[in-house]
């Protein structure tokens, strides 16, 4: 990917501030990047963290559901519901609800 990239070894490593000893290390599997550097390698040639670890592409799989399930779940008893959640349950529902009301709330252009 480094040739592709039309860079020499070295011009990669000061890109992205590693040294050359280090990418031989990885090419000779002696060592590994850190999950950090991973990243930034993907992002730097453009491509998945699947694709740079594998050299393959994850397919996405869909899920069919029907909207019946989630219509049946809309008349569930929230009192009932909010009791069989523990103290940190309920305090992350409170702050998502919270954060989708800020961003509604600024998605229609209030201050």
């Amino acid at each position: 990917m480094i040739k592709t990239k039309g860079l020499m070894k070295k011009e990669f490593c000061l890109e992205l501030g590693i040294s050359t000893g280090n990418l031989g290390d990885w090419k000779r599997g002696k060592s590994t990047p850190s999950t950090n550097k991973l990243i930034e390698i993907s992002a730097y040639f453009d491509v998945s963290l699947d694709w740079l670890l594998t050299g393959r592409e994850r397919t996405a799989i869909q899920i069919q559901e029907s909207s019946a399930v989630y219509a049946a779940n809309l008349t569930m008893n929230w009192e009932k519901l909010a009791g069989d959640l523990t103290p940190k349950e309920a305090l992350f529902i409170q702050e998502y609800l919270e954060f989708a009301r800020y961003r509604k709330h600024k998605k229609e252009g209030g201050n």
